[in-house]
């Protein structure tokens, strides 16, 4: 059915329902005749003007949705009209039209100045009762029936429909919201794991660029060196793998079927950095570590995750001395010994003639001080005196309750 045909359905039903109660009208009084009923038949004009009233009504209806508050004045005002023309109790049968066109009011009218127009129809309907014959009690009865009682219906049904459309609305509003936050979440995380594949990526694949071209010469002259040389560069790739693996495993959810694997994945400490510096040892560079301790376990109060960053930042460290500064001695310092933080420094001798070390702000040294803030740690570096690099981490302390809660 078109849009077309809608319109117009609800005031031809309105047309059918008044025709038939006024044709019907006139068949009681002859079926009774001493009933009181009073309504004029075909043979009276006021028959046929209550007919031309309601085709009225039924054409007026059909701008009910654009004009809610002239249709109801105007469908009211036919029925003032009909009870001047003599429609007697016949006159009800406009009242169907006026029901239509309050209960279209109330559920497309704007509320704010309005009001007059409901009223004022209320009025009409009733001076029309009043004029077919009918008592005052029964005009106001019949004017708050007919156009009081389908407003209030049309008003509840509007209240509902605006209900539902809020709470659409709001949830919608919470969808976008979680939406949003799944979205920031995500970014976070991608975040987090390049700067993790950046730092394993740049450790080994440094080690292995240093021991590929010390084999690029030893391979003529030194083929027992070079075939150590080969022997660590499998280990340095097998460290990779180990380390990517590591890192899917802690991105996997948790679950019995994960717990296998992840026994052996924990996340690098400061104890683990003895071992680090070995590895970069093995693979060519020259590297030696100072640990300062006040005689605890190393790293007393440092958190898990800020041992992590420590890590990274001794790995990564490593890693850009070997790429931006080749053939350079590199020290590894982790002062333990203050209360209140611990540091951790890495600096390298000015590299090879020719080459200088490279201050320019890469990804690495962003994760750095991504991972520094995330632990509310201090990051420092920049050349230093003699030509060299240094970096500086000072990692602050948890106390005891900080740990607990942790």
């Amino acid at each position: 059915m078109t849009k077309s045909r809608r319109r117009w359905l609800t005031p031809l039903g309105s047309w059918v329902l008044g025709v038939l109660g006024l044709w019907s009208a006139p068949l009681l009084v002859n079926v009774d005749p001493e009933a009181t009923f009073d309504s004029p038949g075909p043979n009276h004009l006021a028959w046929w003007a209550g007919l031309a009233l309601l085709t009225i009504q039924a054409m007026a209806l059909a701008w009910r949705s654009t004009h809610p508050s002239a249709i109801l004045v105007a469908t009211a005002a036919t029925a003032l009209v009909g009870g001047a023309v003599g429609l007697g109790d016949s006159v009800g049968v406009l009242s169907v039209a006026v029901v239509v066109a309050a209960f279209s009011w109330g559920l497309r009218a704007e509320y704010g100045g309005a009001w007059p127009a409901p009223l004022a129809a209320a009025v009409l309907v009733g001076v029309g009762t009043l004029l077919s014959g009918e008592p005052a009690g029964s005009g106001l009865v019949q004017g708050l029936g007919v156009v009081g009682l389908p407003l209030t219906i049309g008003l509840w049904l509007r209240g509902r429909h605006e209900l539902a459309a809020a709470q659409q609305e709001q949830l919608r509003a919470r969808a976008g919201e979680l939406e949003a936050r799944i979205q920031a979440a995500v970014a976070h995380e991608r975040t987090a794991m390049a700067r993790e594949l950046h730092d394993i990526a740049a450790h080994h694949l440094s080690g292995i660029a240093v021991m590929t071209a010390a084999i690029g010469t030893q391979i003529d002259t030194d083929p027992a060196a070079a075939k150590r040389a080969v022997h660590q560069v499998r280990q340095e790739c097998t460290g990779v793998l180990k380390d990517l693996r590591s890192l899917v495993g802690l991105l996997r959810e948790e679950g019995p079927a994960a717990e296998p694997s992840a026994a052996g994945m924990r996340p690098e400490s400061l104890a683990n950095i003895g071992e680090l510096v070995h590895d970069v040892r093995s693979a060519g560079i020259d590297v030696s570590t100072d640990v300062l301790n006040r005689g605890d376990e190393l790293g007393a109060g440092i958190g898990p995750l800020a041992q992590l960053t420590a890590y990274r930042m001794v790995q990564e460290s490593l890693a850009n001395a070997a790429r931006h500064a080749p053939g350079t001695q590199c020290t590894v310092i982790i002062d333990d010994t203050d209360p209140s933080q611990l540091t951790v420094e890495v600096t390298n001798s000015p590299g090879e003639r020719g080459t200088e070390p490279n201050s320019a702000v890469g990804f690495g040294l962003v994760g750095m001080r991504e991972r520094a803030d995330l632990t509310s740690s201090r990051l420092d570096y920049g050349p230093t005196a003699s030509g060299g690099w240094s970096v500086r981490l000072r990692v602050p302390r948890q106390d005891a309750a900080t740990q607990e809660a942790a």
